[in-house]
């Protein structure tokens, strides 16, 4: 039971909101995107993926953790694996096409991004049935291992882009949806919130920082995935790419060897087509390299 003298209800955001015994969803919430979320899972709709000629077929957005997956592919690709070729969709996440009966086959959490592999590689070197990959740091980590590439095969350097890998899969959360969803997208502007996610954001920013003053990348000396899973939300927050005006807002450019690291990523090709893809002001649909024509 919330304690009324410690939080009297005239403090609370809306003035004298207190939280009801049990919550029932009664009405829609989260800003912009109030019209997507409910507090169930499932599909909403019938509605088939389309298939292209390509062995991966990639169903996604420009968000940054749909950039994770188009930018693998373009450094594949750019990498000389061939066998990397791909079709991105493009998900509108806005009028909820991740409900349809086919996206949900996919990915039952109903994100973006999801993968499915209709050439699949057993160890047996047999074909299998299409496999389906859903969450971006777990694509990242079967498209690497299925090229061997982008994932050092030694165990320290591996342990190290795993480390890193899953510390961005738990830590992006509270940049995205906690600072990203509170700064730019809530409905209302709640201080304690804002100060509340924007101290661990900056808390999460000096742990790259600090980081990468001995490191020339994330695991070490080698590109990995680790940088593909990091860059577009850390990587472009220091560039100031994402969420309007964050960067300033944080100070960004007092993170002196992440902005190295940054720019170093951002000026590959690979990852300057792969954050195009799925994007309505870019290549919302991407077949062949000649599409970023």
């Amino acid at each position: 039971m919330t304690d009324n003298t410690k939080f009297p209800p005239e403090k609370n955001q809306p003035a004298g909101y207190v939280p009801p015994k049990i919550w029932t969803w009664e009405r829609e919430s989260g800003g912009v995107f109030a019209g997507i979320n409910r507090p169930i899972a499932g599909a909403r709709h019938d509605s088939e993926l389309p298939i292209g000629e390509h062995p991966h077929q990639l169903y996604s957005l420009a968000t940054p953790n749909g950039m994770k997956v188009s930018i693998i592919f373009e450094e594949l690709l750019a990498a000389g694996f061939a066998g990397a070729e791909y079709d991105a969709w493009f998900i509108d996440i806005g009028k909820g096409d991740q409900f349809g009966s086919g996206f949900v086959d996919v990915n039952p959490n109903s994100k973006i991004p999801a993968l499915v592999d209709r050439q699949p590689r057993l160890d047996s070197g047999k074909q299998s049935e299409p496999v389906r990959v859903f969450e971006s740091g777990s694509i990242l980590f079967y498209l690497a291992e299925k090229f061997g590439a982008f994932l050092p095969q030694d165990v320290p350097g591996r342990t190290a882009t795993l480390n890193w890998l899953m510390w961005q899969m738990g830590a992006g959360p509270l940049l995205g949806g906690g600072f990203g969803h509170f700064y730019a997208y809530a409905p209302l502007k709640i201080e304690y919130a804002i100060d509340r996610f924007a101290m661990e954001v900056k808390r999460q920013l000096d742990v790259l920082d600090r980081h990468l003053t001995t490191h020339h990348y994330m695991a070490g000396d080698s590109y990995t995935i680790a940088d593909m899973a990091i860059w577009p939300w850390y990587g472009r927050l220091a560039l100031d790419q994402i969420y309007a005006d964050a960067g300033t807002f944080l100070s960004v450019e007092e993170y002196q060897h992440l902005q190295r690291w940054a720019r170093l990523i951002a000026a590959r090709p690979a990852v300057q087509r792969g954050i195009l893809v799925n994007r309505m002001d870019g290549v919302k649909e991407r077949h062949s390299a000649a599409d970023f024509a």
